[in-house]
């Protein structure tokens, strides 16, 4: 009720614990809290926050336009809400390593459970568009050097993901992936993927837990679960198939009470309001004061 009674420390420690666990870590992007509810609900190990999903939330392209201040505003309403953990979209970190550094701390305290920062030219552009650019590998290794010195709790995890193959090929993507590792990343995200070979090869060239970005209409093949796992990726995010799923739905719903000028035949499409009612926990919150609200569906 309220808030998710797990603290920020607890699902930090339950995400670290799941990454070195063997079993595919699934994280679902989640486009607002009742998202990452339900997200929770149908069984899956973690919360993803899209910078993507966040962007297309404010009707903005996912091209660096948000701040951190939105960023981290946003995911704590989405991780608040759900006893899973979460890892969000950092973008470049928002600056210079020393605004990484500033953004770690504000995502920790957002209570989220990781962050992602990424190699791009700031203000970067969606990792799965052509035109993208790179920072030289130094400035890429500086600023998650900085991110891991910033961090209070041990177990809040940074990850390290890096756009280079899309713009200078796989060996680069490969040697920038040891190098983010050396300079202390928990978790690597090579970006653009073309599919399982190149999975394996990077599984063969660093020794931490590597992330799997299935995001659909990209540059990647979507692998299942079982083919994820068994070139050894440790984690895969689907960041945006949840609001692309909404929006389809919601633009069908629309044309047709605009042609019928009535929702009666959409009804069984709909979420039934007894299950919103459920997903909220309504009867938590009448058992708690029966005299803040009474309902019946």
């Amino acid at each position: 009720m309220l808030h998710s009674a797990l603290s920020a420390v607890d699902k930090r420690k339950a995400f670290r614990s799941g990454l070195e666990s063997g079993v595919l870590q699934r994280f679902p992007g989640a486009f607002n809290p009742l998202s990452a509810k339900l997200i929770e609900r149908r069984g899956f190990e973690g919360v993803y926050i899209s910078g993507a999903v966040l962007s297309a939330e404010l009707g903005l392209p996912d091209i660096g336009l948000t701040t951190i201040t939105e960023v981290a505003a946003r995911s704590q309403q989405i991780a608040r809400m759900t006893a899973l953990p979460t890892l969000v979209d950092a973008d470049t970190g928002f600056g210079e390593p020393m605004n990484a550094a500033r953004t770690v701390q504000l995502l920790e305290d957002a209570g989220v459970s990781g962050m992602h920062l990424e190699d791009q030219v700031n203000p970067k552009r969606c990792g799965h568009l052509d035109g993208k650019a790179v920072v030289d590998r130094d400035t890429a290794v500086r600023r998650i050097q900085a991110a891991v010195a910033a961090r209070r709790d041990p177990n809040f995890i940074i990850a390290a993901r890096t756009d280079a193959a899309g713009v200078y090929g796989m060996d680069e993507a490969v040697e920038r992936a040891k190098a983010y590792a050396d300079a202390g990343a928990d978790l690597l995200f090579p970006e653009a993927m073309a599919g399982a070979a190149d999975f394996e090869r990077m599984r063969g060239a660093v020794e931490i837990p590597i992330l799997a970005n299935m995001t659909e209409f990209g540059k990647s093949e979507l692998l299942d679960a079982k083919t994820l796992e068994s070139v050894g990726v440790n984690m895969v995010i689907y960041p945006v198939s949840l609001l692309r799923l909404a929006m389809h739905a919601a633009d069908a719903g629309l044309q047709a009470i605009a042609e019928q000028g009535t929702q009666q035949d959409l009804l069984d499409r709909m979420q039934h309001r007894r299950d919103l009612y459920e997903l909220l926990d309504y009867n938590e919150y009448n058992a708690f004061d029966a005299n803040i609200f009474n309902f019946r569906v």
